[in-house]
């Protein structure tokens, strides 16, 4: 006699949160059950699976059920949705300098005007090509319901001076023979290049190009370079001053004197610093030394060479700093600061001072509005009353909203000042006494020597562990 059982009485389906996976459960055990196939699929298209069913599991449990008696088992897996990627803005030119080196000839001299490699273009020329996002392919739940997938997020040209976008805005051209630059937030430009064939002295004066600068010599004491592009120096510099709206990157070294900067919107690049002041938006890799400084960088501070060392001053750096030695054996303070954001932190303080400033005077128009108000309760108001009435109303209206954006703005960058997940202290080598590091609004004083160590942000304290 062939005995035909209630499913529903002898198992159990339950889904995932999301639904990607369905589960069978055989919750009641009874000597000699069995089903088919048919029945299994019948009673799982009752309970909703439809979509993914693990009919090889399936088979299984029809011939084998013993082996299911206890605990739950996969009956069903979706598909899981394959997200679109990304558009992106492809460069037609190698904008990384990293791994340029001089050249050196037969009789073992170094022709450092082999150095830089530079982006040249002719008016006209392709300079960079969009790639449009793709919007993927949706997923399906065990249900059989459709799991959309995320579409890739698009790109767009960050369009800067010099350049042309093609009507279909995929495709962007040089306006005129020039040199390919990024700039800070990734603007494209074709900056036209002015050279310095020497030194940067009294004979050149100074320099405010609205280009990319080449000096082939070295910048005196006392003297300034500015560019709007990138400033590349095949020599030195002492005691100037150069700010570049791109990448700086020095052959020879810089020595302050404690005077003068260097300043970078993107990234400085340079032999050592001595008694010196650099600024860099984004990264600053030294490949010796870094002696008696104040060096700051919005993401890295690299200075990790083969005798990459780090002795006196401060290095601050919004996320990193790598270094083979930081300290000396005579505990030479040296501070090292990580997760610091210097730009971050200058342009919280000018919008507490302007936050201030903007509350003197909304407090100021607010107690001039109430008069007015009292006169126009009264009926006291003129016609010069009411004119300036009404203009007041629009300088609170205005300052109101300035007031919201920038409270808004002192929001955001204390919670990106507080996040410090990412901000660490590498020693490659060693580290000495005297040393001190600071991780976003904590610090640690080094006592005694270590060697090959990470410093991080760890439950409520700074922690040094083994480098791996």
């Amino acid at each position: 006699m062939v005995v035909h059982y209630a499913m529903n009485d002898y198992f159990n389906i339950s889904f995932s949160d999301d639904k990607d996976a369905a589960y069978l459960e055989f919750f009641k055990r009874e000597e000699g059950f069995s089903c088919t196939v048919d029945e299994m699929g019948a009673f799982l298209e009752k309970y909703n699976v439809r979509f993914g069913v693990q009919w090889e599991i399936v088979e299984r449990f029809v011939s084998h059920p013993e082996e299911y008696l206890s605990g739950k088992v996969t009956i069903a897996v979706g598909r899981a949705p394959q997200h679109g990627s990304d558009g992106r803005v492809d460069l037609h030119f190698n904008m990384e300098a990293d791994g340029l080196k001089p050249l050196e000839k037969d009789d073992g001299r170094v022709d450092y005007k082999e150095l830089i490699r530079l982006n040249n273009v002719r008016k006209g020329q392709l300079i960079a090509t969009l790639v449009l996002p793709e919007t993927g392919e949706p997923g399906m739940s065990v249900t059989g319901d459709q799991i959309p997938a995320k579409p890739g997020k698009a790109a767009r040209f960050k369009v800067g001076k010099n350049v042309v976008v093609d009507q279909e805005e995929t495709s962007m051209y040089s306006a005129i023979d020039g040199l390919v630059s990024l700039t800070d937030n990734g603007k494209v430009n074709v900056f036209p290049l002015y050279e310095v064939k020497g030194d940067v002295d009294y004979t050149t004066g100074n320099i405010d190009f609205v280009g990319t600068v080449v000096i082939r010599g070295n910048v005196l004491s006392g003297f300034t370079v500015k560019s709007a592009g990138d400033i590349r120096v095949i020599g030195g510099v002492e005691g100037a001053e150069l700010i570049a709206g791109g990448s700086i990157e020095i052959t020879g070294g810089i020595i302050g004197y404690n005077k003068g900067i260097v300043s970078a919107g993107m990234d400085v690049k340079v032999s050592f610093v001595q008694d010196g002041t650099v600024n860099a938006s984004q990264d600053i890799i030294v490949s010796q030394s870094i002696m008696h400084s104040s060096v700051r960088a919005g993401r890295n501070v690299l200075c990790n060479g083969p005798k990459g060392f780090i002795v006196g001053g401060t290095v601050q750096a919004g996320e990193k700093v790598v270094a083979r030695t930081i300290g000396n054996t005579m505990s030479t303070a040296t501070a090292i600061e990580v997760g610091v954001l210097p730009e971050l932190r200058n342009e919280m303080n000018v919008l507490r001072t302007q936050l201030r400033v903007l509350i003197e005077n909304d407090d100021k128009t607010t107690k001039a509005l109430h008069l007015l108000d009292q006169l126009a309760a009264s009926g006291a108001l003129g016609p010069d009353k009411v004119a300036m009435r009404i203009k007041l109303n629009a300088t609170k209206q205005s300052q109101q909203k300035e007031l919201a954006h920038t409270r808004e703005r002192i929001l955001e960058i204390e919670q990106v000042l507080e996040n410090t997940d990412r901000a660490k202290v590498e020693v490659v080598r060693t580290i000495y006494g005297g040393s001190k590091i600071v991780i976003g609004r904590y610090t640690k004083f080094v006592k005694d020597t270590a060697e090959r160590v990470t410093f991080r942000f760890s439950d409520g304290d700074i922690s040094m562990s083994p480098n791996v």
